[in-house]
């Protein structure tokens, strides 16, 4: 008996896109997961799954995978096609970079499905706890893409392969099985149908994962608890340096047999050689663990599986089991993950311009809510910085913080849609200082560790962004402390020089000038949080510091320059380059133009406003020359609209920058030319990495028609919106409503804007008209309206 019992191809649209809205009912809502109930007026929901199509991004360098996930879920169930190794003879691979989410949509084979993965980053590790099915001789090595025979993986075909939110399939073309798979929060389930056989396997890899390099497992542990269920744990040293994470894995039938990979003569040690460890041993353990469970199926019978993660322990693992999947039922799990989604989707219900935007808004809206993910057991219980173990009060626990880039947009985002999880994402960061031995917030975090990639402290601006807006479930004066004490660190990043000098210098510190502005940006929030919490002493300091960007500007070039500790600029300097300039995923170009939070200043340091507009224009229509390239193939390019970025993030608001000048209606066309040129309904239709969702968020914002341009500042800067309307529920119970009129593809120009019935003569709205509810209406034209704003 069962322990536990004791205790794509792209979908078809079956119907078409609906245009009304629905009637309003009033009805309870709960949030398990989030601690929340409220009753609210909600929209009629409507079936918005149907629309997200979680293979946009698998191709190229989009970096999603196209597995099962629950809406912020720990587990993420998704296929690996490939287990790139990080050097080849001690030298870096290239080809790692294309695996951060372990899917390549090109691949023609499949590994198998580990239960951890990262959405849209540009670096990575987990892919924890692959499982592969099999039938016929056993195989304990994955084998290549070009020989899969040699191995356990499997030969797919897209035409077999279906990819939904909550759900995904394909056939195992070599061994005829089909895979499915579904998951809740910590839970993921499989069902694999196999045909006749009397060597039928499930495979369990305790050493693939993503990013894999000599040395990066530590440990890894498993015990056979009885003949359906199986616990153990992964000890990794990777961009995550100590981290573990446990499992408990239960089968549908009894185990016939299983067994490990040939044991290297150290694991011997200790058993004295009194045991045969390779077969039917209960308790294995090892650095390079593959263990095989063996089965007898029948034509078309379907054997389960049910795989439960944990941070704290092997127990916490059964639990979440037990909690979230006391069952058998595949279909049971599928639909309920699937009503998450569509709960979560029908925040924002849209009419679209076109088919195509309301499966690209969706997916945005998808990929938006897959992090940061839930890190606790359903006790409470998690593993924090320090390896203690601790226990979640009154909030749920988060990680995978990938801040320089989330800070943008998605965190705002979650202010109008996701306040809830928002504040408990703060408090999560705010734990995280506490236990942190340098005091500082996060910087890029992920399973109680820190990976310190990047650069700023972002973190700052999250919590700046959540006290402005009045979203304040989380304690306000301790996270204004520990802003403070994460913006004085000296030995951080360049942070002494730049206390000590109002700039980093190159000569000491390299990617100086992308730091410095970086840093006067995190600055001014830190102040904003202090004006608003009404503590005088941190906001003069900060608001000083704040201005620390004046000091890498260089008035005879006008551009951001990188400056020496002399004082001097550096002489060779070149404003095109991305190499040795002072700058971080982007160039001066770019950079110039990274002062959100004064842009008033920056625009008049730069010639005035008109000065200003022929610089961005520019920026827009400029080409890049080859040799800032490596190659034809340099994966820079893509995401590149002249020397406009829009695949990396420090150019995201720059769009938007034409609201401070007297030509708002040049954001208009260019705003809605992006949107068409990096959001496309396509494996390849991501214009660079989502980077956890800050694309996607991007996107979302956009269409709606407008954008956070500095978060920490309550203000939208408006722009083009592109779609026909948009009702926004939030969790206060109120709708804020978008209306466009005259829309369509050729319509890209604002003609004048309403809000509550009264004319805007701004193109800017604050963070209460949406939140009390409301009415923004647009009325388009094909024309720019000069006076749209007057």
């Amino acid at each position: 008996m069962d322990l536990l019992l004791l205790s794509s191809k792209k979908r078809f649209l079956t119907i078409g896109i609906v245009a009304a809205y629905g009637l309003f009912t009033s009805c309870e809502t709960q949030n398990k997961e989030a601690g929340t109930t409220e009753a609210a007026p909600v929209i009629e929901q409507r079936d918005l799954v149907q629309f997200v199509d979680p293979m946009i991004g698998t191709a190229k360098m989009g970096h999603t995978y196209p597995g099962a996930t629950a809406p912020f879920g720990s587990i993420q169930l998704s296929p690996d096609t490939d287990t790139i190794p990080y050097a080849v003879q001690g030298q870096y691979n290239p080809d790692v970079y294309k695996y951060c989410a372990g899917y390549q949509y090109d691949d023609t084979t499949i590994v198998g499905f580990s239960h951890t993965h990262f959405s849209g980053t540009g670096h990575s590790d987990l892919g924890d706890f692959l499982l592969m099915p099999t039938v016929g001789e056993l195989q304990l090595n994955p084998g290549t893409e070009s020989d899969p025979s040699s191995g356990y993986r499997s030969t797919f075909s897209h035409d077999n392969e279906n990819a939904e939110a909550g759900y995904y399939s394909v056939l195992l073309e070599d061994y005829n099985i089909k895979a499915e798979l579904t998951a809740t929060t910590r839970v993921g389930m499989h069902q694999y149908t196999f045909p006749e056989s009397d060597q039928a396997h499930i495979i369990l890899d305790l050493t693939s994962g993503i990013y894999n390099y000599e040395g990066k497992n530590i440990w890894t542990f498993l015990r056979v608890e009885n003949d359906t269920l199986v616990t153990g744990y992964r000890q990794t040293n990777g961009w995550a340096r100590t981290r573990k994470v446990y499992f408990a894995m239960s089968f549908s039938k009894p185990i016939d047999s299983y067994g490990r990979n040939e044991l290297p003569s150290q694991v011997y040690r200790g058993f004295w050689r009194k045991f045969d460890q390779t077969e039917n041993f209960p308790e294995l353990a090892g650095e390079d663990l593959k263990v095989y469970f063996n089965f007898k199926t029948s034509e078309d019978e379907k054997l389960k599986v049910k795989f439960a993660i944990s941070p704290v322990c092997t127990e916490g693992a059964i639990k979440n089991m037990q909690e979230e999947v006391p069952h058998w039922d595949f279909e049971k799990v599928k639909s309920q993950t699937q009503q998450q989604w569509n709960t979560e989707l029908n925040k924002v219900q849209i009419e679209p311009l076109n088919q195509d935007e309301m499966i690209n808004f969706y997916t945005a809206m998808y990929h938006a809510f897959l992090g940061p993910t839930v890190y606790m057991d359903v006790d409470g219980k998690y593993r924090g910085l320090d390896m203690n173990i601790y226990q979640a009060e009154d909030f749920v626990n988060y990680t995978s913080f990938s801040l320089w880039d989330t800070y943008r947009a998605l965190h705002p985002l979650f202010n109008i849609l996701q306040p809830k999880r928002n504040a408990d994402m703060i408090t999560s960061m705010l734990e995280h200082q506490k236990q942190s031995v340098h005091g500082m917030l996060p910087i890029w975090s992920h399973y109680a560790n820190e990976n310190w990639c990047m650069i700023g402290y972002h973190s700052v601006s999250v919590i700046a962004d959540a006290i402005v807006k009045g979203n304040t479930g989380f304690d306000v004066d301790a996270a204004l402390l520990a802003s403070v004490q994460t913006a004085k660190v000296p030995y951080y990043d360049g942070l002494e020089y730049y206390m000590a000098l109002g700039y980093v210098p190159e000569d000491k510190n390299g990617a100086s000038v992308s730091k410095t502005l970086e840093y006067a940006y995190d600055d001014w929030a830190i102040a904003q949080a202090a004006d608003a919490l009404e503590n005088v002493s941190v906001y003069d300091e900060f608001i000083q510091r704040s201005e620390n960007y004046k000091n890498v500007f260089d008035s005879s070039s006008g551009f951001m320059r990188p400056k020496l500790s002399d004082g001097s600029f550096k002489k060779e300097f070149d404003p095109m380059d991305t190499h040795g300039q002072g700058f971080i995923e982007g160039n001066s170009w770019n950079y110039s133009l990274y002062v959100p939070h004064q842009p008033d200043t920056m625009i008049e340091m730069m010639g005035g406003k008109d000065a200003f507009v022929d610089r961005l224009d520019s920026l827009f229509t400029m080409e890049l020359p080859d040799k800032y390239f490596a190659n034809t193939e340099d994966i820079s390019r893509e995401g590149i609209i002249g020397n406009y970025v829009h695949g990396n993030e420090p150019s995201h608001h720059v769009v938007y920058l034409y609201n401070w000048t007297d030509a708002p209606w040049k954001s208009q066309d260019k705003i809605r030319m992006i949107l068409k040129a990096m959001y496309k309904p396509t494996e390849d239709g991501l214009g660079g990495n989502d980077d956890f969702g800050q694309m996607s968020a991007w996107y979302i914002f956009s269409t709606l028609g407008f954008y956070p341009v500095a978060p920490g500042s309550p203000q939208y800067a408006l722009g083009s919106p592109a779609m026909r309307n948009a009702k926004i529920q939030l969790e206060n119970g109120k709708i804020f409503e978008v209306v466009v009129e005259n829309q369509s593809e050729e319509n890209v120009y604002v003609d004048k804007v309403i809000l509550n019935g009264e004319p805007l003569r701004t193109p800017f709205i604050n963070h209460s008209d949406i939140m009390q509810g409301g009415r923004l209406e647009f009325f388009m034209s094909g024309k720019p309206s000069k006076q749209c704003y007057k």
